[in-house]
């Protein structure tokens, strides 16, 4: 039997709306339904698919304000975030657009015959989308996916649900067929849980938790199921004394206090090089203190809350106990209000230091040199992404190479463009998201040989 959740405002505390939440059965059947839409969506003609992606990203683009109001009362996140995240989904839809009709195999000379290969769709995909970036997660599995001729069922998260409803919404009205994406509000023990163990969905995409991830990994392995996992993070943003160290203290906060903090690409751990520690750090606090912590409706907030208050409980003991060098600013009253917050480290085993926070909080370290750069860096079961702030090319360079995560950026932190490709190494993940190959990751092989006898 279904049930419902109430959706909460985190910037309020006040109910925005009820959500029925799919049990079982509910699960079940809309999993069949995008199994019986699978073979037709599968034959579409790729140039018909390629213009239905177009006119899906078209319809988007028409409701960017409606779905940026959504994501702001449903998420917390400020209109300028919101407004960028719709438009990102849009972004996602034109690229994989071009993909049906670029999805190309290879003809490998043989003897005997000719030898071709084909880049042939799984089926149902399964997509499980956190509560941090509702709508982008959302597109980077379901764009590429659909391109490569699969359907796809998306679970949103329990607490963010809204914009993934109404971007399925948009979908049929751009014309998509019945059962090609369905979204499935519910559970992660119900909904999640039966995307692994269903037979029909021949490909899980998460994005959440490493522990979470591991559990879906091992029981994707019960029917050797496609597996891609984005997780957890701790990023590193080394910034060595030859950099511009005005220009790193200016950008440092917004590296880990966009969201609130609640990124897995989150610059949560400063290095600095000790020559440089102090003006850094001298610098670091107005900028820090100049973060702008506001309702996300007023449009020129720069941070609003965290998603609930079981997460600022979490955030608040990871800074209980520790040197807290300063914070910014946040609003008093209802909401789950968490100031930006700098803590000063030496323990690299402090778990403030360690663990993902998902939180405006980042520790600053000071290091003597790059190889203790480097392997401070790397003393994490983490590899998402990280920044590395230097004048000298050749020490970005061998640092880029040397530090062990997936997305790095020197004198910036950019860590997420749609035509590149996104992912971790370690125990931030497996596969990868995005870019020009991603299309690929939904589908398999199929080598066909042909005698000339």
């Amino acid at each position: 039997m279904s049930s419902s959740y109430t959706v909460v405002n985190p910037a309020t505390e006040e109910d925005v709306t009820e959500v029925e939440m799919s049990d079982l059965a509910m699960t079940d059947a809309l999993i069949a339904k995008a199994a019986d839409a699978y073979p037709a969506w599968r034959d579409v003609a790729p140039g018909e698919r390629a213009r239905l992606l177009r006119r899906f990203a078209a319809v988007v683009d028409e409701h960017i304000e409606e779905l940026a109001e959504l994501e702001v009362r449903n998420s917390g996140h400020t209109w300028g975030n919101a407004t960028w995240e719709a438009g990102n989904v849009r972004d996602v839809l034109h690229y994989y657009s071009a993909a049906p009709e670029r999805l190309t195999g290879h003809q490998i000379p043989v003897a005997g015959g000719i030898n071709m290969t084909f880049h042939e769709p799984l089926g149902v995909v399964g997509i499980i989308v956190p509560w941090n970036f509702p709508m982008p997660i959302a597109g980077w599995g379901f764009a590429p996916a659909l391109a490569a001729g699969n359907t796809v069922v998306l679970k949103p998260a329990e607490l963010t649900p809204l914009t993934a409803i109404r971007l399925g919404e948009l979908g049929l009205e751009a014309g998509l067929p019945e059962g090609v994406l369905t979204v499935i509000p519910g559970k992660g023990s119900i909904v999640g849980e039966r995307f692994v163990t269903h037979p029909a969905v021949r490909k899980v995409c998460f994005t959440g938790s490493t522990d979470v991830g591991k559990k879906i990994m091992a029981g994707c392995a019960e029917q050797v199921k496609r597996v891609t996992l984005e997780l957890g993070g701790k990023s590193a943003n080394i910034v060595f004394a030859d950099a511009d160290i005005a220009k790193a203290a200016a950008a440092a906060p917004g590296a880990v206090f966009d969201n609130a903090g609640q990124d897995c690409c989150a610059r949560s751990r400063i290095l600095v090089e000790r020559s440089a520690y102090d003006e850094f750090v001298s610098l670091l606090e107005p900028a820090v203190k100049g973060v702008r912590v506001l309702d996300p409706a007023d449009r020129s907030s720069e941070m609003g809350p965290l998603i609930s208050a079981t997460q600022r409980s979490t955030v608040q003991g990871y800074v209980e106990g520790t040197e807290v060098a300063f914070s910014g600013s946040a609003p008093n009253g209802p909401g789950f209000w968490f100031a930006p917050t700098v803590v000063l480290a030496d323990d690299p085993q402090q778990p403030v230091w360690r663990e993902e926070i998902f939180g405006p909080v980042v520790a600053v370290m000071p290091f003597d040199d790059e190889a203790q750069a480097v392997q401070l860096a790397n003393d994490t079961e983490f590899g998402l992404s990280g920044s590395i702030y230097t004048r000298d090319v050749g020490r970005a360079l061998r640092v880029s190479r040397a530090v062990e995560a997936g997305n790095l950026s020197v004198n910036s932190h950019a860590s997420v463009r749609y035509w590149t490709p996104f992912g971790g190494f370690k125990q931030s993940g497996l596969g990868r998201e995005l870019g020009p190959d991603a299309p690929h990751s939904f589908t398999d092989v199929k080598n066909i040989f042909i005698s000339h006898d």
